[in-house]
Formats: structure tokens, C-alpha cells, sequence
């Protein structure tokens, strides 16, 4: 059944997209908001109720005491098809890594073109992590045994994956009592694939177990060995100034967007449209010059690092391209539309698909080979020069263009917290103890066409702020975040409060640090380690004022990193529906669910829920930030007792203001301008 349409206003937040919404309906052009309006979503598959696992399906439980024709229960169905959504996330993640490994392998045998070791230090300490020699040989050698023992981790069948060690010991040991510590990384997603086949594994809770352990090998495993080796091939990121939203794109310069996940192509290039000869080649052809942006976690790989401006989070893959002035969208894996190749057949632009895993019908499919990768590029860039001639009619919305502070990394944190001769995570436990930062949230995950754009990720955040709790983000909620101006140094003064107020001017840093890509989570939980390491709040990361939320997730990736940072310790809150919600009418339909949230926090200190309504997101997560503190013996929050020091808006009393009065002027209680802004996301 058809839904109600809704306007542009009620799709997304952002105006840049609510007036590439009004071109696209001018030229009927369908885009994924059109589509979530007219696709209601089935019920029964969307409460996990419906089971296509063989050919005697599918199954549809719709009252109570249906079973599958197997037999299948309620909860047995559930519980595969989230663990399956488990696999899959973790899988996609994971490959990303292996991919990022053969690269760096090719770089030290001298077989990538382009590539070198830019960060040594890393390559090293890696190194002498897995017990490999680094002494009298060269960075290359060193390299090639790395990426050697990290391909074993995911064909390794016992054992485990070494990267869990960093977690702390307490950690550890509930792992292995539960029997989830992954034993390698390709192994627990064929395990979980395997046991919820037909007429396999059938208690709801040992499936769980099962997703358990796979998403692990994917947090603690695969996707922070992609972390890891893009660190080592280009560079720890450290924070720089950038713009985002549409207006990035320029209407005198050729226009290349890249769109997906991997940082392998889009850095190198980064380098081509640097070449002298192809910048030639744009004037040639009438283009002031050649513009690199990015779309999704490819830009937040290459924002982080180089600085490269953003177009936006996923949600902006299409009406990138309405706006005519994209001469060529690269394309590599996870979080592509399909749309995109029917939408570039209505104007000039040329969609490219690069990967072997993904081809898009209506797109121009250029296999990128890592071996001749800067040639590649090249000539990558080159076509795209070349269609700048087939331009036509073209519309940006500049006036949304924000500044932004990206990259902040779990080493530079560490830095900024410590100083430069000694790093260390003690000022931020020392700030929590004092009840100067109430806690930390990390806010991560996607867009759902489903929900208004960005408003979820920016009310959340905002109220996360007012309340002095420190925000770290990744991925597309980073880049809504971005939109918006709140990870810029001047947000902390608009929209945090008074204590958290204080440590970002001391440090200064946005209220919200930006940490890299969706697979960058692995940056997080290293945070977390750290923190509990430090000392003084808490012996694991169940114990720290900390919850994770993702508030406008869609993938099945989300899914995976959200099970890895409960089974971490973490409170994790999804928005929007459910894929394990009760139904009314199907008795016991629950019982997943509550597995989720009493029985994982039970059994790991973590759980893991879905909430719709934001405003309960935000108690919740204040209320177990509160919960936590208490436990801790911490002192209570009193935002009272901060922001009396180094607090600029001192300069921005009237100065007919008496000196007597200045404090009860700025303390007096009168809310911010961010504050009576902040109003409650559309349902």
C-alpha cells in the first residue's frame, strides 16, 4: 500500500537537498525518497517474521502458533535472519580489509604503482605486535610479513585474531567464556552462514551466539586491520579544515565525485587530478581547473586525510548528479545505488563502476587494477575532462556550503589529550570523574530515506551536547554532523555545555570529533580500550559512561558493528523499526528482542535496542550515562560548577553591562540561540 508523499521539507533537513528534490520532481526523475513514499514495507518482514531460507518458503508467521513448515518458531526465525544480517555486514567490512592488505602486500613488492609506506611508526608497532622482526630490515620487508600474517587471520580456523588482545583483559576473559572469541575472520561468517541453514542450529540464543562471535571478528578483525593498513599506506589522519554539502561542486572546473568505500582508487586520484598534464587537458577544454569531491565513506576517507571536500552523506548520491555538473561519478563498492545508472542517462555525466564485486547496468565498467593503479587514475581522469564539453544545464546550491575540522584518529586524540611529549587519555577520564563531560556518546551509521535526512543524527546530537556529553562520530552520520557546522571549533561555544564547553576550548577541538569512515568503529572501540586502560573509570568498557547510537541505520553493516560493540561492553541504541520487533498477534514474538537487551546485558554488560521516538533516544542515553557514573561512585553531573573559565562569550557581554552583573549575565540560565533551535526531527 502506497504511503502519503511528502514534501521535500519532510524528506530531509538539509535545503541543498530540498531543492535538488524540487529539480528532480520538474524533470521526473525518481530518487530513493520518491520510492520509500511509494513502497510501504511488508510487516511481516520487517518484524523479522518471514523466513526464505529454502525453497519450502517462504514461511510468513502472522498469528499466534505459526510455525515454518519445518517447524521453525517465531524466535528461530528471528534470531537467523538477524544473524544473517550479522554475516553479511561483517562480511562487507571485512572483505574491505582483505582488499586493503593484498594492496599493501603489492606496495612492498614493488607491484602497486603509487603506493609507498607513509607511516613507518604504525607499520612497526604492528609489526612487533605480531611478533614479526623489524630490526636492520627495511619498511618494505617488514610490510610484506604483515600483510602476509594478516591474510592468515582470516583463513585462521583456530586460535584467535590477535587484534582482540587489545581489548582489556576483563573483556577478553567474558569472550571466552562465552565461546565467542573469533578464531578467524572468514571462518565465524561461514560458521553463522552454515548454522542458519535449513534444519541447522535452532536455539534462538545459540544463533545469537554464533552473530556474537562473527561481528567480533569483524570489529576486533577485519575492519580494524582496514583501519590499520590505511593508516600504514596513507597516512594517520589529523585534523584539517574542508567544506561539504553540494556546493563543493564547481560550475567553471570538471567535476569528479567518488562514491563508495575503498580509499585504494580515490587516493590515487587525489594524485591525478593533480598532474600537470591534466590540468592542462581541463583548461584545454574551457574548465578553470579539475575539482575532486566525494560521496559517502570513499569522501570520508580521502576528507580525513587529504582534505578533499565532501558532497555529502548517502542520501546526496543522486541529486549529485541532477545537479548537472558532475562530469563523471566513480564508483567502487557498498552503499551504491542502482539508480544511478538510470539518472546519469538524463544528463552528460558518466557513471564509472571500478570494482570486481559490482557492475551497475546503465554505468561504464573500468576494473581497477592496484598494479597500474596511477595510470588508472589517470585515465580515469581524462575521460571526465574530456565529457566537460557535454555539459548542459546546471544548478548548485552554494549558499549550503559548511566548513568543517575532519580527522581525528585515536592517536591524534591521544595526542591532543596528552600533549606533544607525552600522549595520554588521563585528562579525558580526569574530565568524566569531575563531572565536567557527563559522558561519551558515539553517534554512527547511516541515512534511511525512510526518516527525514539528517535530523535524527543532528537533534541527537545537539541535545547529546547541551547535556556536556563529548561526540564522536564516523561514517554518514559524521558528514551530517559536517552539514550543519557542528564540527567546527565554534560549535563548542553554540551548542555545548558548560563543561564540555571547557574542555574543547582547552584543547581546541570541535564538540563533535569526526573519526573516519564506517569501518573507522574499530577507531572507537580502541578509544574505549584506552580510556579503561588509563585508569580511574572502570576496569572495562561495560563500565564506562559511554553508549553508541545509530539513528537513521539501514545496512546490514550497521547490524554488525552494532553487535560487536554491545558484545564490547557498549549500550547500543538503533532509531527507526526493528528487524526483531514483537507483533501483537504472533505470541512469543518478543523473545528475540529481549534476548537482545536483558540477556546480552546480562551476559556482556552490553545490549542492544531499537527506539523510535529521539527524544527517548536521548533519555535513554543520558540515563544509562547517569547509571554508569553512579556504579563508578563518580562525582554527580552539576553543569553548575563549569564553564567559569576561559569561556569567550565573556567578550560578547554588551559592555554597558556593570562588571558585578557579567556573571549572572552569562550564567543566568537564558538559553542559547543553538538551543531554541533545536527542534524535534518530522515523524
Amino acid at each position: 500500500m502506497a504511503k502519503k508523499k511528502r514534501t521535500p521539507q519532510e524528506r530531509t533537513i538539509d535545503p541543498a537537498v530540498q531543492k535538488m528534490l524540487e529539480i528532480a520532481e520538474q524533470m521526473a526523475i525518481s530518487t530513493a525518497f520518491d520510492r520509500a513514499d511509494m513502497l510501504a514495507p511488508c510487516p511481516i518482514g520487517a518484524d523479522g517474521l518471514c523466513c526464505k531460507n529454502c525453497s519450502m518458503g517462504p514461511c510468513r508467521l502472522v498469528k499466534e502458533g505459526d510455525r515454518g513448515i519445518c517447524g521453525a518458531t517465531v524466535s528461530t526465525i528471528q534470531a537467523r535472519n538477524f544473524a544473517r544480517m550479522v554475516a553479511a555486514g561483517a562480511a562487507a567490512h571485512s572483505d574491505h580489509g582483505r582488499d586493503l592488505v593484498l594492496t599493501l602486500k603489492a606496495a612492498a613488492n614493488g607491484e602497486a604503482q603509487g603506493y609507498e609506506i607513509r607511516d613507518v611508526a604504525k607499520l612497526v608497532k604492528l609489526a612487533k605486535e605480531a611478533g614479526i622482526e623489524t630490526n636492520g630490515r627495511t619498511k618494505e620487508e617488514i610490510a610484506n610479513d604483515l600483510a602476509d600474517y594478516y591474510l592468515s587471520l582470516f583463513g585462521q580456523q583456530e586460535g584467535e585474531i590477535l587484534m582482540t588482545h587489545r581489548a582489556p583483559e576483563v573483556r577478553q576473559k567474558i569472550w571466552r567464556e562465552q565461546g565467542v572469541m573469533p578464531r578467524g575472520i572468514d571462518r565465524e561468517v561461514v560458521d553463522t552462514l552454515h548454522r542458519t541453514h535449513i534444519g541447522d542450529d535452532q536455539e534462538a540464543w545459540h544463533i545469537l551466539q554464533g552473530a556474537v562471535r562473527t561481528a567480533l571478528g569483524d570489529g576486533w578483525g577485519g575492519s580494524m586491520i582496514a583501519t590499520d593498513v590505511s593508516d600504514i599506506l596513507f597516512g594517520i589522519p589529523a585534523p584539517n579544515v574542508s567544506k561539504i554539502n553540494l556546493g563543493v561542486l564547481q560550475e567553471d572546473m570538471v567535476n569528479i565525485v567518488v562514491h563508495g568505500h575503498e580509499p585504494t582508487l580515490s587516493a590515487m586520484l587525489v594524485a591525478a587530478t593533480q598532474d600537470p598534464e591534466l590540468i592542462e587537458l581541463a583548461h584545454s577544454v574551457g574548465a578553470k581547473g579539475i575539482n575532486l569531491a566525494g560521496i559517502c565513506c570513499t569522501s570520508n576517507e580521502i576528507l580525513v586525510r587529504q582534505g578533499i571536500p565532501s558532497v555529502g552523506n548517502f542520501l546526496q548520491q543522486e541529486v549529485a548528479l541532477i545537479t548537472g555538473a558532475v562530469e563523471a561519478m566513480i564508483v567502487d563498492v557498498q552503499c551504491i545505488m542502482q539508480s544511478l545508472g538510470e539518472i546519469s542517462q538524463h544528463f552528460h555525466t558518466e557513471l564509472i563502476t571500478t570494482s570486481p564485486k559490482v557492475k551497475i547496468e546503465g554505468a561504464t565498467h573500468l576494473e581497477f587494477d592496484e598494479h597500474h593503479a596511477l595510470d588508472q587514475a589517470k585515465e580515469l581522469v581524462r575521460r571526465a575532462i574530456e565529457n566537460f564539453k557535454n555539459r548542459k544545464q546546471v544548478y548548485i546550491p552554494k549558499e549550503v556550503t559548511e566548513e568543517l575540522v575532519p580527522g581525528f584518529s585515536h592517536e591524534y586524540i591521544d595526542y591532543a589529550m596528552g600533549g606533544t611529549y607525552r600522549g595520554s587519555f588521563r585528562p579525558l577520564n580526569d574530565a568524566i570523574a569531575a563531572g565536567r563531560l557527563r559522558g561519551v556518546a558515539a553517534i554512527v551509521g547511516c541515512n534511511n530515506p525512510r526518516t527525514q535526512q539528517d535530523s535524527y543524527h543532528l537533534y541527537i546530537a545537539k541535545k547529546l551536547l547541551e547535556n556536556d556529553v563529548l561526540v564522536v562520530e564516523t561514517g554518514c552520520s559524521a558528514l551530517a554532523s559536517g552539514k550543519y557546522g557542528l564540527l567546527q571549533g565554534e560549535a563548542a561555544m553554540e551548542y555545548a555545555g558548560p563543561g564540555l564547553r571547557e574542555v574543547c576550548e582547552a584543547l581546541g577541538i570541535p564538540p563533535i570529533l569526526h573519526m573516519g569512515s564506517c569501518v573507522d568503529n574499530s577507531r572507537i572501540l580502541t578509544v574505549l580500550s584506552q580510556m579503561v586502560a588509563e585508569g580511574g573509570i572502570g576496569d572495562d568498557i561495560s563500565e564506562l559512561p559511554a553508549v553508541g547510537l545509530a539513528p537513521e541505520w539501514m545496512s546490514e553493516k550497521a547490524i554488525s558493528i552494532g553487535t560487536y560493540c554491545m558484545a564490547s561492553g557498549a549500550y547500543v541504541i538503533f532509531g527507526g523499526h526493528s528487524p526483531v520487533r514483537g507483533s501483537a498477534k504472533v505470541s512469543g514474538s518478543d523473545k528475540v528482542a529481549r534476548m537482545m537487551i536483558e540477556g546480552w546485558e546480562e551476559t556482556y554488560g552490553g545490549k542492544l535496542e531499537f527506539v523510535d521516538d529521539p527524544d527517548e533516544m536521548v533519555r535513554k542515553t543520558l540515563e544509562h550515562i547517569d547509571k554508569k557514573r553512579k556504579a563508578l561512585k563518580l562525582a554527580e553531573y552539576d553543569p553548575s560548577k563549569f564553564g567559569r573559565s576561559g569561556d569567550r562569550r565573556i567578550y560578547q557581554v554588551p559592555v554597558d553591562v556593570p562588571l558585578a552583573e557579567r556573571e549572572a549575565y552569562l550564567y543566568g540560565g537564558v538559553p542559547t540561540e543553538a538551543a531554541e533551535a533545536t527542534t524535534k526531527p518530522a515523524s
